[in-house]
């Protein structure tokens, strides 16, 4: 642009706004943001209280079946049913059934996680080990453990090693096969980042595989806590009196003999106590300060 043309275009003059002040507001009144929640639903959120609950349910139903029923010695009704376990309990009977019972299955279940270590241990390890730990569990995991009664009693007799050789195999090839596919679900991320930092052997095992496979390790474990109760109740149904000492399926056999109807139904109730208690109670907080802490579960 040149001179001449600069001095004939108009002069632009800065734009002013008027200034203006807003009056403040006068604040909202919206009430507490946190209130408290009622006290039903503070119970409620506890896991704990909803399955009181649902216990409680079931004994009301129990009850009235029970009462419309009218027969006791086919069905007892819950009141007749905790007398008997009361009076059981108090007496020493169940106590003492229950420890020979828990003391055999102990037994039984330490000697099967020990041996599905060392199945899955060498399955991870080795090709012949994978192909080993696939071909027994396909053989001996459908079979049921009631089905080696017989020749546990031809080879160990009649006792305790008979039924821990059945708690064994009810044990093993589920805990064995969770943790195995544990393992094989473990990602190669995780595998090169331990194998960066020199691990290997046990070491790479004990710090890598088993916290990444442990939601899987878990979910066995329980399976092979849930087969093996069940299995030894069973076995001790048929043969479980060894050295002058039954267990609780020999308490569960021994009432229905005397058609003591409420005892047996006080055994029943003893078992399902004793799995409310170990999944409720020893699995439950194994999972809250492992894979739940992990962030691994929700």
């Amino acid at each position: 642009m040149t001179q001449a043309a600069a001095r004939l275009a108009p002069k632009l003059e800065p734009v002013v706004r008027p200034e203006y002040v807003n009056d403040t507001l006068p604040p909202v009144v919206t009430g507490a943001v946190e209130a408290p929640l009622p006290l039903v639903q503070r119970l409620l959120a506890h896991a704990f209280v909803r399955r009181f609950l649902i216990l409680i349910a079931i004994a009301v139903v129990w009850e009235v079946y029970a009462r419309w029923l009218d027969n006791p010695l086919t069905f007892p009704s819950f009141s007749e049913t905790m007398g008997a376990l009361w009076d059981n309990t108090v007496n020493g009977i169940i106590p003492q059934r229950l420890m020979v019972s828990l003391r055999v299955l102990a037994m039984g279940y330490g000697i099967g996680i020990v041996l599905a270590g060392l199945f899955t241990t060498l399955a991870v390890s080795t090709r012949f080990g994978t192909d080993l730990l696939s071909t027994l569990t396909a053989m001996f995991n459908p079979m049921p453990a009631i089905a080696l009664l017989p020749l546990a009693l031809l080879w160990f007799g009649l006792g305790v090693p008979s039924l821990v050789f059945v708690i064994v195999h009810s044990v093993l090839w589920a805990v064995a096969l969770n943790a195995h596919s544990g393992f094989l679900a473990v990602s190669e991320t995780q595998r090169m980042a331990g194998q960066t930092f020199g691990l290997k052997g046990m070491r790479f095992v004990s710090l890598i595989l088993i916290p990444a496979a442990f939601p899987s390790i878990l979910s066995g474990l329980k399976i092979g806590w849930a087969f093996a109760w069940r299995t030894l109740i069973a076995a001790e149904l048929v043969f479980g009196v060894s050295a002058g000492q039954g267990g609780l399926g020999w308490f569960i056999f021994e009432n229905r003999n005397l058609l003591e109807t409420a005892g047996v139904f006080a055994g029943l109730v003893t078992v399902m106590l004793v799995g409310l208690f170990v999944e409720g109670v020893i699995f439950q907080t194994i999972e809250r300060y492992t894979v739940r802490r992990w962030g691994m579960q929700r």
